[in-house]
């Protein structure tokens, strides 16, 4: 899964998708902040697909379909690739409104000694940000003032060798070549795309557990611990 990412690199972003010759346009009330520990029900960049038409947007992290009649209790974070085209939330998206959630890196939590879990960050080696496989929707709330909101979640698939050891699913991470491709939502290709990554293309490392606590956003979310501090926290005496 796809709990919490970190995203502080919008304009190595930018470059890469200029360098791809991939053009959007940035939507007129797009702000962007830097976030080290972003948590679900945030509001994410997201670079929306629609119909060959790419915007830079922020989007409500936690789908809420535009045919809910009111705004729904269950809004998914995450979507497995594997039953998109079966679920109700997602099959409506799954042809049609395609995004790309770009993060600098993201965390999971592995199970240690008695009930406590381990946090670890997860990066490209070569520094690049990420661009998770998303799908988006705008819902209108039933009162006639008030503003649309345009969700995402983020699609996992099974986790590749590097990512075995500490979870047993992970975002779909999309190589840039396919970033287009993706965003080409008809194309009967673009579902080909939801598979691990290739191995040896991660750095994963333990870091503080004070990223457990989402109100905790300081840039040291990020920051390797040193191994006798995690044995220590893995192996009390």
């Amino acid at each position: 899964m796809c709990g919490r990412f970190g995203f502080f690199e919008l304009k190595y972003f930018i470059d890469q998708l200029r360098q791809l010759e991939l053009p959007f346009v940035e939507s007129p009330d797009f702000r962007y902040a830097a976030g080290y520990n972003i948590a679900p029900e945030s509001s994410v960049v997201a670079l929306l697909g629609n119909h060959g038409r790419c915007t830079l947007t922020l989007a409500h992290w936690g789908m809420i379909p535009h045919w809910a009649k009111d705004r729904p209790k269950v809004r998914p974070i995450n979507a497995r690739a594997e039953t998109l085209a079966s679920k109700p939330y997602f099959r409506h998206m799954l042809n049609r409104q395609h995004c790309l959630i770009p993060a600098s890196g993201f965390y999971e939590w592995k199970r240690t000694q008695g009930t406590g879990k381990q946090p670890y960050y997860i990066h490209l080696k070569d520094g690049s940000p990420m661009a998770f496989a998303g799908l988006w929707d705008t819902w209108r709330p039933p009162e006639p003032q008030a503003p649309p909101i345009t969700s995402c979640t983020i699609i996992t698939t099974d986790a590749n060798r590097e990512m075995k050891p500490i979870h047993d699913r992970m975002p779909v991470i999309l190589e840039q070549e396919h970033w287009k491709l993706w965003l080409e939502a008809g194309s009967p290709e673009a579902v080909r795309l939801l598979v691990p990554p290739v191995d040896d293309r991660l750095e994963i490392y333990p870091v503080s557990t004070r990223v457990n606590n989402p109100q905790y956003i300081r840039s040291d979310c990020i920051d390797q611990i040193e191994d006798d501090l995690l044995d220590n926290l893995q192996h009390p005496s």
